[in-house]
Protein backbone atom coordinates (compact mmCIF):
# COMPACT_ATOMS: atom_id res chain seq x y z
CA UNK A 1 0.00 0.00 0.00
CA UNK A 2 2.74 2.47 0.85
CA UNK A 3 4.89 1.76 -2.00
CA UNK A 4 1.36 2.40 -4.41
CA UNK A 5 0.90 5.66 -2.42
CA UNK A 6 4.65 6.67 -3.43
CA UNK A 7 4.33 5.83 -6.91
CA UNK A 8 1.24 7.56 -7.29
CA UNK A 9 2.68 10.98 -5.92
CA UNK A 10 5.96 9.88 -8.16
CA UNK A 11 3.47 10.09 -11.04
CA UNK A 12 1.58 13.16 -10.48
CA UNK A 13 4.93 14.77 -9.88
CA UNK A 14 6.23 13.70 -13.77
CA UNK A 15 8.05 10.39 -12.25
CA UNK A 16 10.73 12.46 -10.45
CA UNK A 17 11.78 11.48 -7.20
CA UNK A 18 9.95 12.63 -4.62
CA UNK A 19 11.41 14.55 -1.26
CA UNK A 20 10.42 14.50 2.00
CA UNK A 21 8.86 18.23 1.35
CA UNK A 22 7.28 17.65 -2.16
CA UNK A 23 5.17 14.92 0.16
CA UNK A 24 2.93 16.71 1.85
CA UNK A 25 -0.83 18.53 0.35
CA UNK A 26 0.05 21.31 -1.61
CA UNK A 27 -2.01 23.59 0.73
CA UNK A 28 1.03 23.43 3.24
CA UNK A 29 3.56 23.25 0.62
CA UNK A 30 4.31 26.92 1.13
CA UNK A 31 5.16 26.52 4.74
CA UNK A 32 7.85 23.99 4.34
CA UNK A 33 11.72 25.22 4.68
CA UNK A 34 13.43 24.41 1.63
CA UNK A 35 15.67 22.48 3.62
CA UNK A 36 13.77 19.45 3.55
CA UNK A 37 13.19 19.37 -0.29
CA UNK A 38 16.77 17.56 0.07
CA UNK A 39 15.66 14.73 1.90
CA UNK A 40 13.22 11.61 0.83
CA UNK A 41 10.36 10.32 2.63
CA UNK A 42 11.09 8.14 5.73
CA UNK A 43 10.43 4.82 5.38
CA UNK A 44 6.75 3.68 6.64
CA UNK A 45 8.35 1.72 9.40
CA UNK A 46 9.69 4.66 11.09
CA UNK A 47 6.03 6.17 11.43
CA UNK A 48 4.33 3.17 13.22
CA UNK A 49 7.61 3.14 15.69
CA UNK A 50 7.16 6.80 16.48
CA UNK A 51 3.32 6.25 16.30
CA UNK A 52 3.53 3.56 18.92
CA UNK A 53 5.90 5.30 21.12
CA UNK A 54 3.90 8.51 21.17
CA UNK A 55 1.29 7.04 21.62
CA UNK A 56 2.57 4.76 24.67
CA UNK A 57 3.70 7.95 26.30
CA UNK A 58 0.78 9.93 25.90
CA UNK A 59 -1.40 7.58 27.35
CA UNK A 60 1.16 7.21 30.34
CA UNK A 61 1.09 11.04 30.76
CA UNK A 62 -2.80 11.25 30.51
CA UNK A 63 -3.03 9.36 32.96
CA UNK A 64 -0.48 9.99 35.16
CA UNK A 65 -0.70 13.66 35.38
CA UNK A 66 -5.24 13.22 35.47
CA UNK A 67 -4.07 11.39 39.15
CA UNK A 68 -1.48 14.04 40.20
CA UNK A 69 -4.02 16.57 39.58
CA UNK A 70 -6.97 14.36 41.12
CA UNK A 71 -4.66 13.94 43.95
CA UNK A 72 -3.80 17.29 44.91
CA UNK A 73 -7.66 18.76 44.25
CA UNK A 74 -9.23 16.14 46.05
CA UNK A 75 -7.62 16.28 49.26
CA UNK A 76 -7.99 18.92 51.37
CA UNK A 77 -4.59 18.62 53.29
CA UNK A 78 -2.83 19.32 49.33
CA UNK A 79 -4.64 22.35 48.56
CA UNK A 80 -2.21 24.66 49.60
CA UNK A 81 -0.57 27.75 47.76
CA UNK A 82 2.79 25.91 47.47
CA UNK A 83 0.61 23.02 45.67
CA UNK A 84 -1.05 24.91 43.03
CA UNK A 85 2.32 25.16 41.47
CA UNK A 86 2.38 21.15 41.79
CA UNK A 87 -1.19 21.31 40.19
CA UNK A 88 -0.34 23.96 37.36
CA UNK A 89 2.73 21.76 36.38
CA UNK A 90 0.57 18.66 36.12
CA UNK A 91 -2.32 20.51 34.17
CA UNK A 92 0.31 22.02 31.84
CA UNK A 93 1.77 18.69 31.28
CA UNK A 94 -1.58 16.90 30.54
CA UNK A 95 -2.79 19.87 28.27
CA UNK A 96 0.64 19.14 25.83
CA UNK A 97 0.52 15.48 25.46
CA UNK A 98 -3.65 15.73 24.76
CA UNK A 99 -2.77 18.25 22.31
CA UNK A 100 0.31 16.45 20.80
CA UNK A 101 -0.10 13.32 20.26
CA UNK A 102 -2.90 12.86 18.46
CA UNK A 103 -1.69 14.84 15.53
CA UNK A 104 1.52 12.70 15.34
CA UNK A 105 -0.39 9.60 15.27
CA UNK A 106 -2.83 10.56 12.76
CA UNK A 107 -0.33 12.64 10.11
CA UNK A 108 1.97 9.23 10.63
CA UNK A 109 -0.68 6.89 9.40
CA UNK A 110 -0.69 9.04 6.31
CA UNK A 111 3.23 9.56 6.33
CA UNK A 112 3.07 13.92 6.40
CA UNK A 113 1.09 16.13 7.80
CA UNK A 114 -2.79 16.27 6.36
CA UNK A 115 -4.24 18.72 8.63
CA UNK A 116 -3.99 21.81 6.70
CA UNK A 117 -1.74 25.52 7.83
CA UNK A 118 -4.37 26.25 10.44
CA UNK A 119 -3.71 23.05 12.82
CA UNK A 120 -0.30 23.40 12.13
CA UNK A 121 -0.16 26.80 13.20
CA UNK A 122 -2.61 25.66 16.44
CA UNK A 123 -0.39 22.56 17.25
CA UNK A 124 2.82 25.09 17.30
CA UNK A 125 1.11 27.58 19.62
CA UNK A 126 -0.29 24.43 22.09
CA UNK A 127 3.38 23.24 21.95
CA UNK A 128 5.19 26.39 22.58
CA UNK A 129 2.50 27.43 25.27
CA UNK A 130 2.13 24.26 27.79
CA UNK A 131 5.83 23.75 27.06
CA UNK A 132 6.91 26.99 28.51
CA UNK A 133 4.50 26.75 31.55
CA UNK A 134 5.68 23.62 32.73
CA UNK A 135 9.31 24.85 32.83
CA UNK A 136 8.38 27.87 34.31
CA UNK A 137 6.05 26.13 36.97
CA UNK A 138 9.30 24.10 37.57
CA UNK A 139 11.02 27.17 38.21
CA UNK A 140 8.13 28.04 40.78
CA UNK A 141 8.66 25.02 42.32
CA UNK A 142 12.27 25.75 43.06
CA UNK A 143 11.92 29.35 43.84
CA UNK A 144 9.55 28.00 46.89
CA UNK A 145 12.15 25.54 47.83
CA UNK A 146 14.21 28.53 48.41
CA UNK A 147 12.15 30.42 50.06
CA UNK A 148 11.03 27.88 52.76
CA UNK A 149 14.40 26.26 53.53
CA UNK A 150 16.86 29.26 52.40
CA UNK A 151 14.92 32.07 54.55
CA UNK A 152 12.91 30.21 56.72
CA UNK A 153 10.84 31.74 59.44
CA UNK A 154 11.80 35.22 57.79
CA UNK A 155 9.69 34.27 54.56
CA UNK A 156 6.57 36.12 54.35
CA UNK A 157 4.13 32.82 54.08
CA UNK A 158 2.72 32.33 50.56
CA UNK A 159 -0.51 33.67 49.94
CA UNK A 160 -3.30 31.84 47.78
CA UNK A 161 -3.83 35.50 46.33
CA UNK A 162 0.22 35.48 45.69
CA UNK A 163 0.42 31.90 44.22
CA UNK A 164 -2.40 32.45 41.46
CA UNK A 165 -0.70 36.25 40.87
CA UNK A 166 2.79 34.70 39.50
CA UNK A 167 0.94 31.49 37.96
CA UNK A 168 -1.30 34.35 35.93
CA UNK A 169 1.86 35.94 34.99
CA UNK A 170 3.22 33.00 33.92
CA UNK A 171 0.39 32.22 31.99
CA UNK A 172 -0.15 35.44 30.27
CA UNK A 173 3.62 35.79 28.69
CA UNK A 174 3.44 32.17 27.46
CA UNK A 175 0.87 32.89 25.89
CA UNK A 176 2.28 36.13 24.45
CA UNK A 177 5.74 34.23 23.34
CA UNK A 178 3.25 31.32 21.68
CA UNK A 179 1.32 34.02 19.65
CA UNK A 180 4.28 35.91 18.81
CA UNK A 181 5.03 33.39 15.44
CA UNK A 182 1.66 34.02 14.65
CA UNK A 183 1.97 37.55 14.13
CA UNK A 184 5.16 37.85 11.81
CA UNK A 185 8.28 37.25 14.21
CA UNK A 186 9.17 33.92 13.30
CA UNK A 187 6.63 30.92 12.19
CA UNK A 188 4.83 27.52 12.94
CA UNK A 189 5.93 24.91 10.32
CA UNK A 190 6.20 21.37 9.62
CA UNK A 191 9.47 20.22 10.60
CA UNK A 192 11.12 16.69 10.75
CA UNK A 193 9.22 13.82 9.19
CA UNK A 194 6.54 16.27 8.51
CA UNK A 195 3.96 14.86 11.21
CA UNK A 196 4.31 17.80 13.53
CA UNK A 197 5.11 21.28 13.84
CA UNK A 198 7.23 24.19 15.56
CA UNK A 199 9.29 27.14 15.46
CA UNK A 200 10.93 27.50 11.84
CA UNK A 201 14.69 27.06 12.63
CA UNK A 202 15.29 27.15 9.42
CA UNK A 203 15.10 30.74 8.50
CA UNK A 204 17.87 33.05 7.39
CA UNK A 205 16.70 36.10 8.49
CA UNK A 206 17.84 37.56 11.55
CA UNK A 207 14.32 38.66 12.65
CA UNK A 208 13.09 35.64 12.44
CA UNK A 209 15.94 33.87 13.79
CA UNK A 210 16.12 36.21 17.17
CA UNK A 211 12.89 34.92 18.48
CA UNK A 212 15.02 31.39 18.74
CA UNK A 213 17.33 33.59 20.52
CA UNK A 214 15.27 35.41 22.62
CA UNK A 215 12.71 32.38 23.17
CA UNK A 216 15.70 30.23 24.21
CA UNK A 217 16.88 32.68 26.91
CA UNK A 218 13.47 33.35 28.24
CA UNK A 219 12.45 29.30 28.57
CA UNK A 220 15.20 27.88 29.31
CA UNK A 221 18.53 29.90 30.30
CA UNK A 222 16.27 32.52 32.43
CA UNK A 223 14.87 29.00 34.30
CA UNK A 224 18.34 28.24 34.15
CA UNK A 225 19.55 30.37 36.17
CA UNK A 226 16.77 30.84 38.62
CA UNK A 227 16.85 27.39 39.68
CA UNK A 228 20.73 26.99 39.88
CA UNK A 229 21.16 30.20 41.85
CA UNK A 230 17.85 28.30 44.26
CA UNK A 231 19.74 25.13 44.38
CA UNK A 232 22.99 26.62 45.20
CA UNK A 233 21.56 28.62 48.55
CA UNK A 234 19.76 25.60 49.12
CA UNK A 235 22.64 23.42 49.29
CA UNK A 236 24.61 26.20 50.92
CA UNK A 237 22.18 26.22 53.93
CA UNK A 238 21.90 22.58 53.99
CA UNK A 239 25.55 22.79 54.92
CA UNK A 240 25.52 25.29 57.35
CA UNK A 241 22.64 23.53 59.17
CA UNK A 242 24.69 20.42 59.10
CA UNK A 243 27.67 21.90 60.42
CA UNK A 244 25.73 23.45 62.83
CA UNK A 245 23.90 20.70 64.13
CA UNK A 246 27.65 18.99 64.28
CA UNK A 247 28.87 21.72 66.78
CA UNK A 248 25.66 21.08 69.08
CA UNK A 249 26.36 18.06 69.40
CA UNK A 250 29.67 18.22 70.56
CA UNK A 251 28.71 20.85 72.92
CA UNK A 252 26.13 18.54 74.33
CA UNK A 253 28.42 15.51 74.54
CA UNK A 254 26.28 13.33 72.29
CA UNK A 255 26.79 11.85 68.69
CA UNK A 256 23.58 13.43 66.19
CA UNK A 257 20.52 15.50 67.60
CA UNK A 258 19.03 13.70 64.22
CA UNK A 259 16.11 12.90 66.84
CA UNK A 260 14.88 16.96 67.45
CA UNK A 261 11.70 18.02 66.21
CA UNK A 262 13.82 20.76 64.55
CA UNK A 263 15.89 18.68 62.33
CA UNK A 264 13.03 15.91 61.23
CA UNK A 265 11.04 19.23 59.70
CA UNK A 266 14.74 20.05 57.97
CA UNK A 267 15.02 16.68 56.90
CA UNK A 268 12.16 16.67 55.02
CA UNK A 269 12.61 20.14 53.36
CA UNK A 270 15.40 18.56 52.35
CA UNK A 271 13.82 15.41 50.85
CA UNK A 272 11.54 17.55 49.31
CA UNK A 273 13.85 19.77 47.68
CA UNK A 274 15.94 16.54 46.30
CA UNK A 275 12.90 15.70 44.58
CA UNK A 276 12.05 19.01 42.95
CA UNK A 277 15.96 18.86 41.53
CA UNK A 278 15.05 15.37 40.10
CA UNK A 279 11.99 16.83 38.42
CA UNK A 280 13.54 19.79 37.42
CA UNK A 281 16.62 17.71 36.16
CA UNK A 282 14.43 15.37 34.30
CA UNK A 283 12.49 18.33 32.13
CA UNK A 284 15.87 19.83 31.33
CA UNK A 285 17.49 15.94 30.01
CA UNK A 286 14.63 15.96 27.61
CA UNK A 287 14.13 19.32 26.35
CA UNK A 288 17.78 20.25 26.21
CA UNK A 289 17.99 18.01 22.67
CA UNK A 290 15.23 19.73 21.51
CA UNK A 291 16.93 23.24 21.84
CA UNK A 292 20.39 22.42 20.85
CA UNK A 293 18.44 21.21 17.30
CA UNK A 294 16.80 24.85 16.88
CA UNK A 295 20.11 26.68 17.77
CA UNK A 296 21.81 24.32 15.26
CA UNK A 297 19.28 24.80 12.70
CA UNK A 298 19.62 28.76 12.88
CA UNK A 299 23.28 28.36 13.15
CA UNK A 300 24.00 25.57 10.74
CA UNK A 301 25.75 24.16 12.72
CA UNK A 302 24.55 20.78 12.18
CA UNK A 303 23.39 18.25 9.98
CA UNK A 304 20.19 17.69 10.66
CA UNK A 305 17.76 14.60 9.31
CA UNK A 306 14.30 14.50 9.74
CA UNK A 307 14.54 11.32 11.95
CA UNK A 308 16.42 13.08 14.60
CA UNK A 309 13.95 16.47 14.61
CA UNK A 310 10.79 14.24 15.40
CA UNK A 311 13.47 12.29 18.04
CA UNK A 312 14.19 15.32 19.34
CA UNK A 313 10.59 16.54 19.52
CA UNK A 314 9.03 13.09 21.15
CA UNK A 315 12.00 13.03 23.65
CA UNK A 316 10.80 16.20 24.94
CA UNK A 317 7.38 15.33 24.85
CA UNK A 318 8.34 12.16 27.20
CA UNK A 319 9.01 14.37 30.29
CA UNK A 320 5.48 15.24 30.90
CA UNK A 321 5.44 11.21 31.79
CA UNK A 322 7.97 11.79 34.43
CA UNK A 323 6.87 13.90 36.84
CA UNK A 324 4.02 12.00 37.80
CA UNK A 325 6.01 9.19 38.93
CA UNK A 326 8.47 10.89 40.62
CA UNK A 327 5.44 12.20 42.59
CA UNK A 328 4.56 8.96 43.03
CA UNK A 329 7.74 7.47 44.12
CA UNK A 330 8.98 10.28 46.50
CA UNK A 331 6.02 12.01 48.00
CA UNK A 332 5.06 10.61 51.41
CA UNK A 333 1.62 12.70 51.85
CA UNK A 334 0.95 11.79 48.01
CA UNK A 335 1.75 8.44 48.65
CA UNK A 336 -0.77 8.24 51.44
CA UNK A 337 -3.70 10.28 50.02
CA UNK A 338 -3.22 8.15 47.03
CA UNK A 339 -3.12 4.96 48.99
CA UNK A 340 -6.38 5.86 50.37
CA UNK A 341 -8.03 6.91 46.93
CA UNK A 342 -6.47 4.63 44.52
CA UNK A 343 -4.91 1.41 46.68
CA UNK A 344 -4.29 -0.36 43.53
CA UNK A 345 -1.79 2.73 42.62
CA UNK A 346 -0.23 3.05 45.64
CA UNK A 347 3.51 2.05 46.16
CA UNK A 348 6.57 2.09 48.69
CA UNK A 349 6.38 2.05 51.93
CA UNK A 350 3.87 3.56 54.33
CA UNK A 351 4.26 6.82 55.47
CA UNK A 352 1.22 7.29 57.31
CA UNK A 353 3.50 8.86 60.29
CA UNK A 354 5.52 11.41 58.31
CA UNK A 355 5.38 14.71 59.97
CA UNK A 356 5.01 16.47 56.65
CA UNK A 357 1.62 18.89 57.03
CA UNK A 358 1.67 19.23 52.93
CA UNK A 359 2.90 17.72 49.78
CA UNK A 360 4.87 17.34 46.86
CA UNK A 361 7.93 20.28 46.06
CA UNK A 362 5.95 23.04 47.62
CA UNK A 363 4.93 21.09 50.84
CA UNK A 364 6.02 22.93 54.46
CA UNK A 365 6.95 20.08 57.23
CA UNK A 366 4.67 20.67 60.16
CA UNK A 367 7.93 21.44 62.82
CA UNK A 368 8.94 23.94 59.34
CA UNK A 369 5.94 25.84 59.95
Amino acid sequence: MDSVKVAVVEYLRGGRNVSLAESVPSDIMHMVDPYWYKWPPMEPLWFGIIGFIITVLGIMSLTGNFIVMYIFTSSKSLRTPSNMFVVNLAFSDFMMMFTMFPPVVLNGIYGTWIMGPFWCELYGLCGSLFGCVSIWSMTLIAYDRYCVIVQGMSRKPLTISAAVFRLLFVWVTCLAWGLFPLFGWNRYVPEGNMTACGTDYFAKDWWNRSYIIVYTIWVYFTPLLTIIFSYWHIMKAVRIHEQAMREQAKKMNVASLRNSEADKGKSVEIKLAKVALVTISLWFLAWTPYGIINWAGIFESMHLSPLSTICGSVFAKANSVCNPIVYGLSHPKYKQVLKEKMPCLACGKDDSHSDVKTVATGEISESAA
